[in-house]
């Protein structure tokens, strides 16, 4: 788990509660705030559609509620349905630990790492990745300091979006890592609503905006929507990558997009995110979670956040329990390279993922395993 040590602690974690109940009609009291809206792109399918913000601009957070008690009540006579959401009782939030695994999860990063091997670590370096030795002004992320100097690292990347991509796909799917490995190599931020077997909000979603298979993938900041991986990989480079903007972009193949090689159509790509996707068959199927209860009660939990990138086995943990508990959350992108290091390194004083926060709770926390742990006794509910 990456580590870079700055100041000595963890952020401090509240517990709130987040109810949702659902019936006839429906009433929002927010106390002391107001709920930030969720993103809504317009629901057109297209593959076209440049960069419809300045670049530069500042990524929303899609849908996080500020901290404070937000109650949807419903009335009527009767068949009433609720869910809470509360962080475990007891629950006491685990200090950071640097390069270390869980004891009895040896196993299970062993085969999640299996994909960072087999794919070649894509997702792990920004686009056009580049390293230096800069004078060392003890500011920001580093991943070392040495002799007054200090290692600088710099991508090649196009524009940056306004609002988040957003992406309905699952973890355990060869043709979703593709995408999602390609976000983390373009820096970006994507809202990703989770679509394993079985589910049944997000699905139904996608299906009636006419997606065909996942995953399926909407720009709010262009209104292109589209649902096949090579064509999402390519549109993201054509829009975000380096050649963003350049004349003649919107007929550039792959390689003229300056696609990397294992994110380029077919062959090697294809067979490597499947064997990827065999190594460790998780994230497939949905499990019941008190998420699916509030989204098929009306309500759907507020997305959590998550500061990760895509390479890491570590992250694959937590994200197989986000697919299969079916939970929204947003990524924040940080491979090596990003300014989004020293963003989170600024956030809670250090620089280690993954690290979640939880709006609907107030949690925010390191450690992939405690993770996993918070959000299996946060989330999870017992097969009828």
């Amino acid at each position: 788990q990456d580590f870079c040590t700055r100041s000595e602690g963890a952020a401090a974690s509240a517990t709130h509660t987040h109810t949702h109940t659902h019936n006839m009609a429906c009433s929002v009291a927010v106390s002391a705030v107001t709920t930030a809206a969720a993103t809504a792109g317009p629901r057109r399918h297209t593959a076209a559609g440049g960069v419809g913000r300045r670049a530069g601009a500042a990524v929303k957070n899609v849908g996080l509620r500020p901290r404070g008690a937000v109650v949807c009540a419903t009335t009527g006579s009767d068949n009433k349905s609720a869910v809470s959401i509360a962080a475990p009782d007891g629950f006491v939030t685990p200090e950071p630990k640097a390069f270390t695994v869980t004891e009895g999860q040896l196993g299970n990063v062993i085969s999640a790492a299996v994909p960072l091997v087999l794919r070649l670590g894509t997702g792990a370096l920004i686009n056009g990745w580049k390293p230096s030795l800069a004078p060392d002004d003890g500011l920001g992320y580093s991943l070392f300091r040495v002799a007054g100097k200090k290692l600088v690292e710099s991508g090649d990347l196009g524009p940056r979006p306004a609002q988040p991509i957003e992406v309905f796909e699952y973890e355990g799917s060869p043709y979703c890592r593709k995408v999602r490995e390609c976000a983390a190599v373009l820096d970006l931020d994507v809202l990703y609503r989770p679509c394993p077997s079985g589910e049944a909000y997000y699905r139904p979603m996608a299906k009636a905006e006419g997606a065909k298979t996942f995953p399926y993938m909407k720009d709010p900041n262009t209104g292109a929507a589209m649902d096949e991986s090579d064509d999402i990989v390519e549109y993201l480079y054509r829009n975000y990558g380096p050649a963003a903007g350049k004349p003649g972009a919107e007929f550039m193949g792959a390689v003229e997009l300056g696609v990397p090689m294992m994110l380029q159509r077919g062959g090697i790509t294809n067979a490597t995110c499947y064997a990827a996707a065999v190594a460790r068959l998780k994230g497939l199927r949905a499990r019941p979670s008190r998420a699916a209860a509030a989204a098929a009660a009306g309500t759907p939990v507020t997305p959590l956040e998550l500061w990760t990138y895509e390479a890491s086995p570590f992250t694959k943990l937590v994200r197989e329990s986000l697919t299969e508990l079916t939970i929204p959350h947003v990524v924040h992108y940080c491979p090596r390279g990003s300014a989004k290091r020293a963003e989170l390194l600024a956030r809670v004083g250090h620089f280690q993922v993954p690290n979640l926060e939880d709006p609907n709770t107030g949690v925010k926390m390191f450690e992939s395993a405690d993770i996993v742990k918070y959000l299996e006794g946060t989330y999870a509910l017992s097969k009828a």
